[in-house]
């Protein structure tokens, strides 16, 4: 489940172009609603790829707890394995 809407993502995206223009921090070579476009592909993507995550780590920490019974409690585990796995994976979160 995505944490933010696509207007909040819209609004996110155009807050950081804004900025990333008054600073004369990029000019662009293409329409600038195409550069609009990347920055809510990529921010989108990023979203996706932690969904993706926690989904993966959610069957770890069940899995881990079903094998080890209830000294195992999945709830606890998930704030360890997700660190780890996106440490591994290059997410930041």
């Amino acid at each position: 489940m995505m944490k933010l809407t696509t207007s909040q993502i819209q609004r996110l995206s155009e807050k950081i172009l804004a900025q990333w223009k008054s600073q004369n921090l990029i000019t662009f070579k293409v329409d600038e609603k195409i550069v609009l476009q990347a920055v809510k592909d990529v921010i989108t993507t990023d979203f996706k790829r932690e969904d993706q995550l926690d989904q993966e780590v959610r069957a770890m920490a069940d899995q881990i707890a079903s094998e080890h019974g209830d000294n195992m409690q999945a709830g606890k585990m998930f704030p360890m394995l997700k660190q780890k796995l996106a440490k591994e994976r290059k997410i930041i979160l």
